[in-house]
């Protein structure tokens, strides 16, 4: 093997263990520094970048070795076997990967459709066009189901516990999971969850995106309502549950949620950085790659 194969080798060799510092070490760094939820958006853009560069440089490194057997003409048999191995590595997690997709994302939604027939049916007289639906239960629950037949639904114990401000917050922190589609990052890091091999899998990483999630929802609260209705409505949802599929107000530590919205206040130059780092997490496996090439 010459020197260009022996550097392919090597930026192969570099692109798995990338791969697997991506998917395991690094998103429990990012999952104990705090620094990310103080900029959610940020911070979920680089959450996502994290998993992609992962991706990224599982899918990659087959093809960091291809020139191997393209221009190196010597040991043809040879570097074809290597070629293969890796090819097939390569292939089993892009198998995963699509499996996964297809499998989260067809659950998902039978879930969300018949859980939207139920409360259609047991909801308390919906306004007609409405999307709001109120179940006869005094616990405090709101949830949305997203989709394209989307509802919003909660409970008559939060029209009894909450005064109409912190009503506001939760139509405002559900309605603001519905425009954005939340549930479509929920479902993105799902998919990357159960890709990834059982030993380095990171629940950890699957929290904090869900806490992020829900921070970016009680922002938009905070935009709409003000501060104080929105942690009047935290505190009352503390603990509510919600089907598997849906969206709650209650998901995640409400302490530290509490902590983030008094703490809204926007960050240009931490997004800025985190920006920056997201970038760089697809920039290394990419360019990785084009040095094989080169």
């Amino acid at each position: 093997m010459g020197s260009t194969g022996t550097i392919n080798a090597v930026i192969a060799l570099a692109l798995i263990i990338l791969a697997v510092l991506l998917a395991w070490p690094v998103p429990r760094l990012m999952a104990r520094t705090q620094m990310f939820r103080h900029s959610p958006r940020a911070a979920l853009f680089a959450w996502q970048s994290v998993t992609l560069g992962a991706i990224l440089a599982a899918l990659a490194a087959a093809p960091a070795l291809a020139p191997l057997v393209l221009f190196d003409g010597q040991e043809v048999w040879k570097h074809f076997a290597i070629l293969m191995l890796a090819g097939c590595a390569s292939g089993l997690m892009l198998a995963r990967l699509l499996v996964a997709g297809h499998s989260i994302g067809r659950r998902m939604r039978v879930l969300r459709a018949r859980h939207r027939e139920l409360v259609d049916i047991i909801s308390l007289q919906p306004q007609p066009g409405s999307k709001l639906r109120v179940l006869d239960h005094p616990a405090p629950t709101a949830y949305c189901l997203p989709g394209r037949e989307s509802r919003v639904v909660i409970s008559q114990g939060v029209l009894d516990a909450m005064p109409p401000k912190a009503f506001a917050a939760v139509l405002a922190h559900e309605g603001a999971h519905l425009r954005a589609r939340h549930d479509l990052l929920i479902e993105f890091f799902s998919v990357i969850h159960e890709t990834v091999p059982e030993p380095v899998r990171c629940g950890v990483a699957m929290s904090e995106v869900r806490l992020l999630v829900e921070a970016l929802a009680d922002r938009a609260s905070v935009r709409r309502v003000g501060a104080l209705p929105t942690r009047v409505a935290l505190l009352t949802l503390s603990g509510s549950k919600a089907p598997v599929g849906a969206m709650a107000a209650g998901t995640g530590s409400t302490a530290v949620r509490l902590d983030l919205v008094d703490r809204a206040a926007p960050r240009p130059l931490l997004s800025g950085v985190i920006y920056a780092y997201a970038a760089g997490l697809i920039a290394l496996p990419l360019g990785l790659l084009a040095l094989a090439w080169s």
